[in-house]
Parts: structure tokens; C-alpha cells; sequence
């Protein structure tokens, strides 16, 4: 229906922004700059949103929240705190053996061991441990190994690939995606929320008092929380270490250059709902410390990461190309 007397809809109808009236219940619904009409659906995180009357209707399924550790010592949190750490040793990532329940009370514990990766003091890890009713260990070639503890008992876990990640599926309410370098990602169910502790975070809902260190004291200082959380007292606390650009220059244009498909309109459509400068300069430092071979694997890793951050939003970017971080599907098939 075309409006009329200089687009003034008739009764009970309004205006579609292209010249033209609709009936209320006809109008679009936006989501993230993109408008679908009524009775379409959109995934937003695990639950279903449709279309109706103007607005979504979603279901209220509880979702797995996520903390990702990524390159050069880059982390997020369950409750999305962001902060970078370079320690040369073994920590824990998460666990609910927390406070005053004893380390005998929780039913898991993941840790990663940090190696260096470049002459900057940068560290990267290397390999992940997950100890449930049995232990896993995963080492950066993508073997793992499995120690059973109880002879005879159903393994509480399963282990699948899916692309370039090797995915741990548990019965405890814990997945973990590795893409077996230096990228892990830690999914835990809602039922944990406000019981865990380790880099990852307390997951409860406040980004704020994140660093909680072993000993549950909310300190200021990233050294300090993330020191508190190394598997073994012999290790060295690590110290904060050189900028990678600063201590290699001659490296740093070239990082520049690359990251900068962050802030470029090939992710374009997830820029509003990821911000990117954070990611960029994280990739721009990991870009510039990798100084000793696999400075490549750096930088894709980084923009990986980023790609990862929009996909958890359901916004899928096609960014490799053969030039750029390619994949060989074949292999990966």
C-alpha cells in the first residue's frame, strides 16, 4: 500500500522507510544493523530469537560462557575482563577446588604450561592439562594422552575435532576447544557460576573482581593475581616484559600492515559488536615478538581470535584467503 497526502498512512498503518505503508505487525526486526521480516529466526548465542510484532521473541535457554586465552599471553575472562600475562611456567586456567571447600571438594582443573615464544620474554602456551575423574594431558602436536584413575569407570569425557580445533566434550558441564598451538577456549556451564577461580576468572557475572588470587584476596595488580595462580612455588614470579615493537622495530610496520584486517571492512559487520582495537594491538604485539620463526602463525592466530569473538555472536566472517592464513580443507576434512 502506497502512502498518501505526502506520505501520511491511512489508519492502523505506518510507514516501511521505503515509501510505502505496512501494518504494524508487518514491520521488520533489526539485529546487529540487519532487518528481517516478521516469522524469521536468528541464533543470538545458543538460544533462538523469531520475529514478531516488531519485536524478538527469544528463548531463554542457560548459555555456556567462555574464556579464551589466545598468542602472546592474551586473556579473557568468563566475565569478560580482558589482560595480558607472560609467565614462563605452568598455571591454572580454571578450577572449583576454591576458598574454603578444600582442594579435594571440586570435580575438575585445567592448566596450561606457557613457554617463550620470542626473545622479547613473550610466552605462549604450549600445553594443556585436564584432570576430571581421569587426567588429560594434550601436547602441542595434538597427542593426548589419558591416565584413568578409576580402573573400570565410564571416561567422563569425549574427544572430537571440528576444523582446525580439537574439542574436550565433558559430563561436567566444562568443553574446552584447542587448535593445538597456542589458542584454548574454556566453555562452562551456568550451574559454575560464582564457584570457580584460576586466570579464567570467578565467573560471577562481574569483570571487576576477577583478580581474585589463590588465597581469594581481590587484588589491583595483574602480576600479582596471575602469579598467585602457578602450579609449582619453584617457578620465578614473572615480571612485566618489554614492548615486542619497541625491542623489535624493524618488525613493526609490517605488523601494522597485517593486523590491520581487524579494523578493515572485511569484519566490518561484527565492529559493533566486538570492539577491535583491542584485538588489533594484541595482534600487532604478537605479530611484532614472534621473532624466532612462526611469526605468521602469530598473526593468524590473533585475527583468529577475533574471528572466534564474532562467531560466539553468531556473526561468521570469511576472512582466510589463499594469501592470507589458508587452510588446507582437505587435510583438515
Amino acid at each position: 500500500t502506497h502512502c498518501v497526502s505526502g506520505c501520511v498512512c491511512p489508519h492502523n498503518q505506518v510507514l516501511d522507510g521505503k515509501g510505502g505503508c505496512i501494518a504494524p505487525e508487518d514491520c521488520p526486526c533489526v539485529h546487529n544493523g540487519n532487518s528481517y521480516s516478521p516469522g524469521e529466526s536468528i541464533r543470538v548465542g545458543c538460544n533462538n530469537c523469531t520475529c514478531r510484532n516488531r519485536k524478538w521473541h527469544c528463548s531463554e535457554e542457560p548459555c555456556l560462557e567462555t574464556c579464551s586465552v589466545y598468542g602472546d599471553g592474551h586473556y579473557t575472562t568468563f566475565d569478560g575482563k580482558r589482560f595480558d600475562f607472560e609467565g614462563d611456567c605452568e598455571y591454572v586456567l580454571v578450577q572449583n577446588y576454591c576458598g574454603q571447600q578444600g582442594m579435594n571438594q571440586g570435580t575438575f582443573r585445567v592448566i596450561t604450561e606457557n613457554i617463550p615464544c620470542g626473545t622479547t620474554g613473550t610466552t605462549c602456551s604450549k600445553s594443556i592439562k585436564v584432570f576430571l575423574d581421569v587426567s588429560i594431558f594434550f601436547n602441542n602436536d595434538g597427542h593426548s594422552d589419558v591416565i584413568q584413575r578409576t580402573p573400570g569407570g565410564k571416561m567422563p569425557f569425549q574427544i572430537r575435532s571440528m576444523g582446525i580445533y580439537l574439542v574436550v566434550d565433558t559430563t561436567v558441564g566444562l568443553m574446552l576447544m584447542w587448535d593445538k598451538k597456542t589458542s584454548i577456549f574454556i566453555k562452562l556451564s551456568p550451574s559454575f557460576q560464582g564457584h570457580v577461580c584460576g586466570l579464567c576468572g570467578n565467573y560471577d557475572g562481574n569483570g571487576n573482581n576477577d583478580f581474585t588470587t589463590r588465597s581469594q584476596s581481590v587484588v589491583g595488580n595483574v602480576l600479582e593475581f596471575a602469579n598467585s595462580w602457578k602450579v609449582s612455588s619453584t617457578c620465578p614470579n614473572a615480571n612485566r616484559t618489554k614492548d615486542p615493537c619497541t625491542a623489535n622495530p624493524y618488525r613493526k610496520a609490517w605488523a601494522q600492515k597485517q593486523c590491520s584486517i581487524i579494523t578493515s571492512q572485511v569484519f566490518a559487520k561484527c565492529h559493533s559488536q566486538v570492539e577491535p582495537n583491542e584485538y588489533y594491538q594484541a595482534c600487532v604485539d604478537d605479530a611484532c615478538a614472534c621473532d624466532t620463526g612462526g611469526d605468521c602463525e602469530c598473526f593468524c592466530t590473533a585475527v583468529a581470535a577475533y574471528a572466534q569473538a564474532c562467531n560466539e555472536l553468531d556473526i561468521c566472517i570469511s576472512w582466510r584467503t589463499p594469501s592470507i592464513c589458508p587452510l588446507f580443507c582437505d587435510y583438515y576434512n
